[in-house]
């Protein structure tokens, strides 16, 4: 498999730019692995393919507001600083993409707020992730963490070309979402409602939850034709032994195990004992799946519509087989199904 293997034309009236008008009223295209079946329902329809003792396995970090603007020292300029990745605490030091980069040297100070309260000075160029910034300010860590919040707003992808509007604070977040720590949202667990997790529950689904912070590595274009050359960025995991628990009850009584997003299946891969079990974890992951590759855990996933080339389509393409794969997407496009975080939804079976 290289990487053109992944390439496909995506019309771009079929990117989401606004999320659909109810959480669960999303567009679901169900892909049945066996047959090569597809079908077409609505999200909430995903409740007529789950049963009593089944497994949904949950991403529930949280987003937070990573995206700033600054005004660099003497001339003013604007400049778009996306936190990255928390190094220290103590010194408030962060490793931050910056736009545009090339205005920006080690020395340089940012400014921050209409007050100026919040300072930023760049003290290393050369990261592989962009610019490592130190945060100057006057006050306690706590404070500072209300400040970068209250000056931050809330990353969605550079792709959708509106302003940030004030339902986007609500909408790019999971409903589940309680662990802060993530740049982008784990976008399939976007279509569950209050009312569908309910039903669900009431119908006897089990939900374990785990913990994996989305870095922009996710996200990251692939640049070499061979995949196995591609390195992931590392992104925090956490899966708790309650977790475990919940996942391998339902393979030891042989009920369904179901991905809810990627980040859940890179977590529950990250993490699998010798006798293909689930084991807890605290630490990084940097795990890239690409075709081929034997799953040990979930036997179902639920996924968004995703980029040409992304790592994303890679891990599908394991997951479902890459011909039929292709054969849903060309499928989806065809029937004006809706791409990217905000986009529609797919079962795979």
């Amino acid at each position: 498999m290289r990487l053109s293997n992944f390439n496909f034309n995506l019309p771009e009236e079929l990117l989401a730019e606004f999320p659909a008008e109810n959480r669960d009223e999303s567009r679901l295209m169900v892909v049945h692995r066996k047959t090569g079946e597809i079908e077409h329902k609505l999200f909430k329809d995903i409740l007529d393919y789950f049963d009593e003792g089944d497994v949904m396995v949950l991403n529930n970090t949280k987003v937070f507001p990573a995206r700033l603007y600054g005004n660099k020292e003497k001339t003013g300029a604007r400049i778009e600083v996306f936190l990255l990745r928390e190094l220290n605490a103590e010194q408030r030091l962060w490793d931050v993409l910056v736009d545009p980069a090339r205005k920006i040297r080690i020395g340089n100070k940012l400014y921050f707020g209409e007050d100026e309260s919040l300072v930023a000075e760049v003290i290393d160029n050369t990261t592989s992730r962009g610019r490592t910034l130190r945060f100057l300010f006057d006050g306690s860590y706590e404070e500072f963490r209300i400040k970068l919040k209250e000056l931050g707003e809330t990353p969605i992808p550079k792709y959708i070309s509106r302003d940030v509007v004030p339902e986007d604070e609500e909408r790019y977040q999971t409903i589940y979402a309680t662990e802060e720590g993530a740049v982008a949202a784990p976008t399939a667990g976007l279509h569950f409602s209050k009312h569908l997790l309910k039903r669900l529950e009431i119908k006897g689904v089990d939900f374990a939850k785990v913990t994996l912070h989305i870095g922009l590595g996710t996200f990251n274009p692939v640049e070499v034709e061979d995949l196995s050359k591609h390195k992931m960025d590392s992104e925090e995991l956490f899966i708790s032994q309650e977790a475990c628990e919940i996942v391998n009850k339902a393979i030891l009584n042989k009920k369904k195990v179901c991905a809810i997003g990627t980040t859940s299946m890179r977590a529950m891969e990250s993490s699998v004992s010798s006798a293909k079990t689930l084991n807890p974890f605290v630490g990084w992951t940097n795990k890239f799946i690409f075709p081929p590759y034997d799953f040990s855990i979930a036997d179902c996933m639920v996924t968004n519509f995703h980029m040409p080339k992304s790592t994303l389509l890679m891990m599908i393409s394991a997951f479902a087989g890459y011909d039929l794969t292709m054969k849903a997407y060309e499928e989806a496009v065809k029937e004006g199904y809706k791409f990217y975080s905000y986009g529609d939804a797919m079962l795979i079976l």
